[in-house]
Formats: structure tokens, sequence, C-alpha cells
């Protein structure tokens, strides 16, 4: 078995790098463009991780030395084998993130395809609530909050792409405020998490957004 070492928004980021080398081969003629183009993403691709082994990192690198679609391709899809799935969870790991909602929906595990998850969403279309769980150095965070429609297209907080948005609104208790005190945090996010999961290459956002409303 390979061990794996690529995770879903970094190989989401080496999509992203492979596409844009394709459609400037496609367009420019220039070969120092060109070939500053395939430098700059095998740097870019090999700087996405904190540490790399010899076989990895010249493994990754062959990214600057393709010509056609197909290659590229290629290159992505061999790289599955080598993607981190979302670590194992439980139902019931799942309830104790959330002790105070009795009645969540639960969400069908078996559905998802953890390879690619960087964060583990789900809505609940009859209260109109969203739950997200995120790892977190070796702990799951989970946080819920009220999600609404917007009807229209925007940048998400989480991808950074434009897609049509919900505004989700989470429920936190600052520090050293009194039992009953709480405020709202509201972020626009995509409507579509799986298709979120899809397009996220920089988890930055998420983990501010995610750290910041834990409970």
């Amino acid at each position: 078995m390979k061990p794996t070492f690529i995770r879903n928004h970094q190989y989401n980021y080496i999509k992203k790098q492979a596409d844009f080398v394709l459609k400037t081969l496609r367009s420019v003629a220039d070969r120092r463009v060109l070939e500053t183009v395939r430098y700059s993403a095998e740097l870019n691709v090999t700087g996405a991780f904190a540490s790399l082994t010899a076989e990895q990192e010249q493994m990754l690198r062959a990214i600057s030395t393709f010509e056609k679609a197909e290659d590229f391709q290629q290159y992505t899809s061999g790289l599955e084998p080598y993607l981190e799935p979302f670590p194992p969870i439980t139902l019931k790991q799942i309830q104790k993130l959330f002790p105070k909602n009795k009645k969540m929906k639960l969400p069908d595990l078996q559905s998802f395809d953890f390879r690619y998850v960087t964060y583990l969403a789900w809505a609940d279309i009859a209260t109109n609530k969203l739950f997200i769980v995120y790892p977190h150095e070796g702990q799951f965070i989970g946080v819920e909050g009220r999600m609404l429609p917007m009807h229209k297209k925007g940048y998400c907080l989480f991808c950074n792409r434009q897609q049509e948005l919900a505004f989700l609104t989470v429920k936190t208790k600052p520090e050293l405020a009194a039992a009953d005190n709480f405020a709202s945090v509201g972020q626009y996010v995509c409507f579509d998490n799986q298709g979120c999961n899809q397009s996220i290459t920089d988890i930055s956002a998420l983990e501010r957004f995610v750290l910041s409303v834990r409970k």
C-alpha cells in the first residue's frame, strides 16, 4: 500500500496548477514564458507541502515536463492513490460534537468519498441548519449554524471561488461573557458543500472561521 501524503486541498491546488500550465501551453508561443510558467508551477506545487521525501518531490516536479492534456490527466490521476482521506469518524462521534442538538439530522457517511473531503458538511433543509465537522490537531471540531440561501453568486469564504452562496450564521459566546450572552458570526459560503470541497485549495480561511466559532 502506497503511503498517503496529499490532502484534498493540496490535490485541488495541484490540479489548478496543472490546468494553468496546460492553458498557457495552448495560448502562449513564447518559450521563455512557457518555461517560466512551468518552473513556477513546479515551485508552487512542491511549496504546498511542509515536507516531502525525495521520491514524493520528484513525483510532484513532473508537472513541469508535460505537453499534452492527456499527460496532465494521467499526472493528476496518478496522484490519487496518495490522497490522505478525511480522518475516520463515526455517527456517535458526530453526535458528541453537538450535545445540545438531540434531534439533529445525521449525515449519510456512506455517501462521502473521504479522499476528497477537507471539511465534512451536511445540511438539514427542514431547519435551515448547516453542520460542519473539521479535524484540527488530532481532534474534531463541530460547527452548527443557520444557513440562508442567497440565490446569487459571489465568493465563498472557504474555497474563494465564485459560486451560488448561502449566508451562514453561527452563535458564539465571547470570553468572559454572561451565560446567556451570545453573539453571531456570519459568513458567505458555498451552498454546495461538495463542490466547495472539490475547489478548496487553501485551508487558512476555513480554519480561522472554525476556530473562531468553536464552542
